[in-house]
């Protein structure tokens, strides 16, 4: 369960990324914030995993509270300007949503802190309890990365396949190496991503994972030798 706090001084923000998150189990709303000094008061006596943290707010913005904290929680910038996202990397921030957002985005930024506390908190959970979220159309799949076999660009869309269905999505290949494990996912080529535990065989320039071929591109063999070297 991931319990997240929102602190902004839009009310119509509160409700959009609560509607939001309504669509996903694990994350759980603690408090609403329309100030810093709400949020302050409540940090003090409580903690929370997660902060979706607007920046342009009265008499405090909220970089200058985030710099404030000692051991922030993970933060999530939501704000109608971009003026900001250099110094918001540099705060060490999960993701930047630029309003609006849309649902889609939302669930992007999520699975981004997902793999981000995963990695901190490495060991503490198996990568076969590990989870993702995938949109297919007007759909939200919450699948085991153990399950994945490989993922597939394909024009616009990009194909997750897993044992027992495809799921096709909007998604950047780019993305999902950002998301998913490096140690249990290659990109082999500038279409294919795979896992790295569902490989059965590599012979004559492909993979073979279950009766599927996967092509290696010659710019990725050397992802190839690192695998098996390592």
């Amino acid at each position: 369960m991931i319990n997240y706090l929102i602190i902004d001084d839009e009310p119509i923000a509160h409700e959009i990324i609560e509607e939001y998150a309504e669509n996903l189990e694990i994350l759980s709303l603690q408090k609403n914030c329309y100030n810093v000094f709400e949020a302050i008061e409540y940090l003090n006596s409580n903690s929370v995993d997660l902060i979706f943290l607007d920046i342009n707010m009265p008499k405090i913005s909220g970089f200058e509270f985030l710099k404030s904290l000692k051991n922030p929680p993970k933060v999530i910038v939501t704000t109608a300007y971009n003026t900001y996202a250099v110094e918001s990397y540099e705060l060490d921030v999960v993701d930047y949503l630029l309003k609006p957002f849309s649902l889609n985005r939302f669930l992007k930024a999520i699975n981004k802190l997902r793999s981000y506390i995963e990695k901190y908190n490495e060991g503490t959970n198996s990568v076969e309890q590990k989870t993702i979220f995938l949109k297919d159309g007007k759909s939200h799949h919450q699948i085991k990365i153990i399950d994945i076999l490989y993922i597939e660009a394909l024009g616009n869309y990009t194909k997750v396949y897993t044992p027992d269905k495809v799921i096709i999505t909007l998604e950047k290949l780019s993305s999902y190496l950002e998301i998913l494990p490096d140690i249990h996912f290659i990109q082999v080529h500038k279409s294919f991503i795979v896992s790295t535990a569902k490989i059965k065989q590599i012979a004559n320039g492909k993979i073979i994972i279950e009766d599927h071929l996967i092509p290696i591109g010659q710019t990725y063999r050397k992802n190839i030798t690192t695998f098996l070297n390592t």
